[in-house]
């Protein structure tokens, strides 16, 4: 399938602090929820300040996209499996009383033939209101939720989301903006990549992004039947370079000077830790890290010489990734060969936090963003 493409305020919260069970403040709960090819993850938090506070969390390696590339259906086991999990998530909305969410699907459900029937049955049996999201919108709040790690000396940004389905790739020129308002440029944009009314300036430009039907479990499936690991794993990553052939930043090139990608995956995290050494995923180490080209490097080369088995057995990978965490270094490598940079910026937050700040801007809850 070819890659879809397009050409082309305010307070901003971070997402940082540890997941609480008290919900004795009176300030009305946000649920968001991420139902992606693989997992299924949702945050429920209350506005504080230009923040927001954590009440509760899930998280389940559902496993929803299991078969789709072979069939271009979501399979009657998956969608039960992932309808229990949704299961779990009404009672939690339940239970902390929330009335004000926003729960999505992405690349599994745009894809498969019959995802009109599945969201009857998560109707059905869950009454969550579930919807279908865009790539384009996938990508936007991925990109704002990312904002705060923004260097002010960034003029050109790549922010790459890699999911289970699919992987976007935004790429924003920062160049008119100046330093000090690099990251709530970036904010500006959660209204959309080219939204409608006034321009605000300065402005973060949009020069191109790109949603790539390749995640890590697509990705895996398409070279299953490669049965050397390593010779697995270069196809995978040369493959995927492939496909990125007519995003106009690779083609058009860019200087180093001024040049940032931020990533922000499973991915990107699980490689992250086991560079720290983590026995014990922390993220308050992980998030707003960089790591070099080497070190990333290191790590896969480390993942290649453990074999499937080794990766298996190893709790920094952890059982719910262990089979798709070759697919995803397949991707970053690919993506760190093709950019003129040495350094990535690690960022553990994604959809869900981009879901939960358009929420709490959109109702004005949040507190105006200081200097950053």
């Amino acid at each position: 399938m070819a890659p879809r493409r397009r050409r082309s305020a305010g307070a901003f919260p971070k997402p940082v602090e540890p997941p609480a069970t008290d919900t004795a403040e009176s300030t009305e709960l946000y649920a968001a929820l991420d139902l992606g090819t693989n997992s299924c993850r949702m945050l429920i938090a209350r506005p504080k300040g230009h923040q927001f506070h954590v009440v509760d969390s899930f998280s389940k390696a559902v496993q929803l996209g299991h078969g789709l590339e072979a069939s271009g259906r979501l399979s009657r086991n998956s969608m039960n499996r992932t309808v229990q999990a949704l299961q779990i998530c009404r009672r939690k909305i339940d239970t902390h009383g929330v009335k004000r969410m926003r729960l999505v699907a992405t690349e599994a459900c745009r894809r498969a033939a019959n995802s009109a029937e599945f969201m009857r049955q998560v109707r059905r049996e869950t009454g969550l209101p579930l919807e279908i999201i865009k790539p384009e919108e996938e990508a936007r709040l991925a990109v704002i939720s990312c904002a705060s790690l923004v260097n002010p000396r960034t003029e050109q940004l790549l922010v790459v989301d890699i999911g289970g389905g699919s992987t976007e790739l935004v790429w924003i020129d920062l160049a008119d903006v100046p330093p000090a308002d690099r990251a709530r440029a970036i904010m500006r944009m959660s209204g959309g990549f080219n939204p409608g009314g006034p321009v605000i300036e300065p402005a973060a430009r949009v020069v191109d992004w790109i949603s790539v039907s390749l995640g890590v479990a697509t990705l895996k499936d398409q070279f299953a039947d490669v049965e050397d690991d390593a010779a697995r794993f270069a196809l995978m990553s040369w493959y995927f370079e492939e496909k990125l052939a007519d995003f106009s930043p690779y083609s058009a090139g860019s200087p180093r000077e001024g040049f940032q990608i931020v990533g922000t995956s499973g991915t990107v995290t699980t490689v992250a830790a086991c560079h720290l050494g983590l026995k014990r995923y922390d993220r308050n180490k992980v998030d707003g890290m960089t790591m070099s080209t080497a070190q990333i490097d290191a790590v896969i080369r480390g993942f290649l010489a453990m074999g499937p088995e080794g990766r298996r057995a190893d709790p920094r990978i952890g059982r719910d990734r262990h089979s798709l965490i070759m697919s995803g270094a397949a991707i970053l490598q690919a993506l760190m060969r093709v950019w003129p940079t040495d350094r990535m910026s690690v960022a553990d937050r994604g959809l869900r936090e981009g879901l939960l700040y358009a929420q709490m801007a959109a109702d004005g809850v949040l507190e105006e963003l200081g200097p950053i």
